[in-house]
């Protein structure tokens, strides 16, 4: 089945680099912005070929526009997780577009509440991206190096300031390699470790969102606290080894189960404030 391209907006990061209007969604990169409603790449019309053939690229990794969802879903139609096809159907894991990005969001989302941590990227691009119109292009890694600790801790991101501007440096310098397409989940989770400010967590979530990798932070919170529902548990009854036990059958689908779980989650949570 087609993605649901609203339903995967409604996930990402609101960090005022896109927008979901009248049926298109639209990302803006250096260059300007570039839409996809569902069956058209919509484009600048000034535009090289080269560009919009970057751009079309881009804009179908962001969205997972390849993801095989009806495979996915006949994989979890034996399980107990098999409303979740019907509660999020044509849901993908949305990505950023570029390694750079996803590290610094991965890092902003370190120990904090999700709301806050929107605000907090949001604010970062305000601070350093470029102005299209009503969005912005996502800070360069130069632009962040230029900032100071100061300014960087002016858009809330405490202490996780002091990380990003150490992890930029070491990127700029070529000392931190993103570009780990090529890599196994686990060379690649023992490298970022050894990077002050990259934890597990944060590898794991790094590689999925910036990567596509088929790996999921097995002890997220917000992850555990799904499967507790779905299984009847409290949270403290679910340790990462349970989630792993869990999940990781599912072979090539992991990944995506684990984000629905963890939309599942964000979702009754939700409802449960609003109570």
């Amino acid at each position: 089945m087609a993605v649901d391209i609203e339903k995967t907006a409604r996930e990402m990061i609101r960090n005022g680099t896109w927008k979901f209007e009248n049926g298109v969604f639209y990302q803006a990169f250096r260059n300007g912005i570039a839409g996809y409603d569902g069956e058209n790449f919509l484009f600048p019309d000034s535009w090289s070929r080269r560009e919009r053939k970057e751009a079309r690229e881009k804009l179908s990794f962001i969205l997972g526009l390849d993801t095989d969802l009806d495979s996915f879903y006949a994989e979890i139609s034996d399980s107990p997780f098999a409303f979740l096809a019907e509660e999020f159907r044509g849901l993908t894991i949305p990505a950023a577009p570029n390694p750079y990005q996803a590290l610094v969001e991965v890092i902003a989302q370190q120990q904090v509440n999700f709301d806050f941590v929107q605000r907090a990227i949001a604010n970062l691009v305000r601070l350093a991206g470029k102005s299209l119109g009503d969005v912005y292009a996502f800070p360069t890694p130069e632009g962040i190096a230029e900032m100071s600790e100061e300014e960087l801790k002016s858009a809330k991101l405490g202490y996780r300031a002091d990380y990003i501007k150490n992890l930029t440096r070491l990127y700029l310098e070529g000392k931190l390699n993103l570009e780990l397409q090529d890599w196994s989940v686990g060379e690649a989770i023992r490298y970022l470790t050894r990077f002050r400010g990259i934890g597990k967590w944060t590898a794991e979530l790094f590689l999925a969102y910036g990567l596509r990798k088929n790996v999921y932070p097995a002890g997220d919170l917000g992850l555990r606290r799904g499967i507790a529902k779905i299984f009847g548990k409290s949270v403290k009854e679910v340790k990462e080894r349970d989630v792993r036990e869990i999940i990781d059958p599912h072979g090539k689908w992991k990944g995506l189960l684990a984000f629905y779980v963890t939309c599942y989650d964000r979702k009754t949570e939700l409802e449960r404030k609003k109570r």
